[in-house]
């Protein structure tokens, strides 16, 4: 496709964060031919209502962009609303979109390894997500692209036709998923991601990856990931409504896309390194659930 995939960017009152998201982002390869939509979240209340200006100053004296429309929120959305929102309407217009938040740090070859990996799986229904991140592990001898089910949301992209199918229903999934349901969400014990669900259904949180994850899940559908990040999380410091506080992993800052490979299938390897840096028990059962799940995934073309 020639034209370059827009980008939708979701800020909510840390300027500084902001910044330092939205720079890197126009330093990628292609920023100057990328549409952009920064969605500005509204003020809770007096007491942050002087950082949400200073986010929309930094917004609006951004370039580097082909364009760049800002749409700031007449309430608080809140980040699950505003990004279920703001995806649906760049989707929607555009057939595709690349999704980053106030706290992501770009490399220079994000955008082109998006657009190149939106436009290979355009028309494969089995691929429904593009990560640029992957978990901090040993990466020798891992292959640079892999498939899998799971889907991480720092710095991703999807088709309007998969976001379509997005369902935040945490009363049907607890009525209609069974308990081995369940146990292959949690890739077999690997990581508890059902307990969010959970926690959305007793309201104690409202989310929206987990079930962007579980639309995939439900659809049997498989993400590409880089084993070698194309971002890093800068906002592990408690300023987040839902990062929380943890060590922000390095990112090689000049980084570039080199084009993906012809062939890009499931890792096991891989699989297993994820599964140490989760959860040490568990890892030979974690291995053999994803093989079973993406046998015959193997799809580039």
């Amino acid at each position: 496709m020639s034209e370059r995939p827009p980008v939708a960017v979701f800020v909510y009152a840390r300027p500084e964060h902001t910044r330092r998201s939205l720079d890197a982002l126009a330093r990628n390869t292609g920023a100057v031919d990328t549409d952009v939509t920064v969605f500005c979240d509204g003020a809770r209340g007096d007491q942050d209502r002087d950082q949400v200006d200073a986010v929309a100053r930094v917004v609006a004296e951004t370039t580097g962009f082909r364009s760049l429309k800002i749409v700031r929120r007449d309430r608080n959305f809140g980040l699950a609303d505003n990004i279920i929102a703001g995806v649906s309407e760049v989707a929607e217009r555009a057939g595709r979109v690349i999704v980053l938040e106030d706290d992501i740090e770009t490399a220079p070859g994000f955008l082109d390894f998006m657009a190149a990996a939106l436009d290979r799986y355009c028309d494969d229904e089995q691929v429904w997500h593009v990560s640029g991140w992957l978990y901090d592990i040993d990466r020798t001898g891992l292959p640079e692209y892999f498939l899998w089910p799971v889907m991480n949301c720092w710095g991703w992209a999807t088709w309007s036709d998969r976001w379509a199918q997005f369902d935040r229903d945490p009363e049907r999934i607890d009525r209609e998923w069974d308990a081995d349901m369940k146990r292959r969400f949690n890739l077999d014990g690997a990581h508890d991601f059902y307990a969010q669900i959970t926690g959305n259904l007793e309201g104690r949180i409202r989310t929206w990856a987990i079930f962007w994850y579980a639309t995939i899940f439900e659809n049997n559908g498989v993400c590409l990931s880089p084993t070698q990040p194309f971002l890093r999380n800068i906002g592990l410091d408690g300023s987040g409504e839902n990062s929380g506080v943890g060590r922000a992993q390095q990112l090689d800052r000049g980084r570039e896309f080199d084009g993906l490979p012809g062939d890009i299938g499931p890792s096991p390897e891989t699989v297993l390194r994820v599964s140490r840096h989760l959860k040490p028990r568990g890892i030979r059962r974690l291995a053999k659930s994803v093989r079973s799940r993406l046998r015959g995934a193997v799809v580039n073309r």
